[in-house]
């Protein structure tokens, strides 16, 4: 038969359709079923109750029902065919661990075109298909028939590698399903993401990073992680390693901060399959390793060390490190850390530049993170000169709730601080009662321009918020 569209929800659908009908993604199945032969679909792939539910409707012959043991992976391979595999036009890397996604995707975006090879990307901050950006609409990965578009749009604007965050949740939910990646990158894992919608304990969250290794040709993965075994127990691609490990495939030796008011570099020398001196345009050491792991895969491009340093020595990403011009008297540098161990990271690499004060403006987000406030208070309280509590995305808790939590793991520690719910009348206290040498770090919020207030996302932007309060003092 002819398929005329894909449907998976009840708004998209249309005569000659296939229907996929995923648990869990409309409310009511039957009323999803009882719509699709309403509304002349030409077939509809079905699992489990969903078959009892068919049944009891008396489908008419016309429509085919194709039963398979999970909709969402079927899903993916149907949006895979839908838009003739644009992964085969390819090369494709994905990359996922608990950090360190986002500035690794940009940094090998950086260095393949650099290098003249057009490069698509898909992540958290935004989609570039070429020429066009698209907003993520929230998602690291977006859904399988999403990805597959991306994908399709991509091969037709003549791109020839595409790079792209690979969550746990989309592997989870087979989202990058229907294709197999030609490079799978770890970074690392730790304890996150762990709760209610993601998952049940952390064993279950490294098993579902693990299958990006049963999905790829070449598995390029960080070997001083402490959980590499189990993360590629079940792996059935090459492996090739990188890290400070002298038994790393590919390593760094002598690294050093390169620093100044308006820069917050990391010089290096990479060794083993490749040998070259590297200046790194971010600061620490976290950087460090997503340069490696950018390196590793490039080098399968057989892109020049030329190529590498001109792209890695002026990389930046938005959210992750950047600095906005605000003053010649100190610098301001707003990052997303928004969890204790990006927050420690970062802290702790941004004191081997011995600023006069390091000053850390942070909130805790609420719902899931409620956890994370103690320990994060407590490493501000340790490693910041000064801490200024405010307001990051509440959600469905109280700020004021929040805040009190973070003020008391802080005065465990001998750290100053003060509190100013009212994000942005908190960053004008910062700059307006900055001293020289300070550096202020803006935590948590990152590439976001919004803020999570009860379920509503209200505009704010913190580069928005730094413009107004600049013009408001003048």
């Amino acid at each position: 038969m002819e398929i005329h569209a894909l449907a998976f929800r009840e708004h998209s659908l249309t005569e000659g359709a296939l229907v996929c009908c995923i648990p869990g993604l409309t409310s009511h199945e039957e009323t999803l079923l009882f719509r699709a032969v309403e509304k002349g679909a030409a077939a509809l792939i079905i699992e489990g109750k969903t078959r009892m539910a068919a049944e009891n409707l008396k489908l008419p012959d016309s429509v085919t029902l194709i039963q398979v043991e999970d909709s969402r992976h079927a899903a993916a391979c149907v949006s895979a065919a839908w838009f003739d595999h644009p992964a085969r036009q390819l090369q494709t890397i994905g990359i996922t661990g608990t950090k360190g996604k986002t500035t690794t995707a940009y940094m090998i975006r950086s260095i393949l075109e650099n290098a003249g090879i057009k490069t698509g990307l898909i992540g958290t901050i935004e989609v570039i298909t070429g020429n066009r950006k698209y907003d993520s609409a929230g998602f690291t990965t977006p859904p399988a028939y999403t990805l597959q578009k991306y994908m399709r749009e991509m091969v037709d604007e003549g791109c020839q590698a595409v790079v792209m965050e690979v969550s746990s949740v989309a592997l989870m939910l087979y989202r990058t399903q229907g294709f197999i990646f030609d490079y799978g990158v770890f970074t690392n894992i730790a304890p996150d993401h762990i709760g209610p919608g993601n998952h049940r304990n952390f064993d279950h969250y490294l098993d579902c990073k693990a299958m990006l290794f049963q999905q790829c040709r070449v598995g390029i993965v960080n070997c001083d992680d402490a959980h590499i075994k189990k993360v590629t127990a079940a792996h059935t691609c090459s492996l090739e390693t990188y890290g400070f490990s002298e038994n790393a495939d590919l390593r760094v030796e002598n690294a050093r901060p390169v620093g100044r008011q308006d820069y917050f570099g990391i010089s290096c020398r990479i060794k083993g399959l490749m040998d070259f001196p590297l200046e790194i345009g971010m600061p620490g050491l976290f950087s460090i390793y997503n340069a490696l792991a950018a390196v590793a895969v490039c080098r399968h491009f057989h892109v020049s060390s030329r190529n590498i340093v001109e792209a890695l020595k002026t990389i930046k990403v938005k959210g992750r490190a950047e600095l906005v011009p605000v003053s010649d008297h100190f610098t301001v540098m707003i990052d997303y850390a928004h969890n204790v161990l990006s927050l420690e990271n970062l802290l702790m690499s941004l004191r081997a530049y011995h600023p006069i004060r390091l000053v850390c403006l942070f909130g805790c987000g609420g719902n899931p993170y409620k956890e994370q406030r103690f320990a994060m208070g407590e490493a501000a309280g340790k490693l910041a000169d000064f801490t200024i509590i405010t307001s990051d995305n509440p959600r469905d808790d109280d700020p004021g709730s929040l805040m009190d939590d973070i003020r008391k793991s802080i005065e465990k520690t001998d750290g100053k601080f003060i509190e100013i719910q009212d994000r942005k009348e908190a960053i004008a206290y910062a700059i307006h009662h900055a001293m020289p040498g300070d550096l202020i770090v803006l935590a948590g919020k990152g590439h976001e321009d919004y803020q999570v207030i009860r379920g509503k996302k209200y505009p704010m932007d913190e580069r928005v918020l730094i413009r107004e309060i600049l013009g408001e003092k003048i």
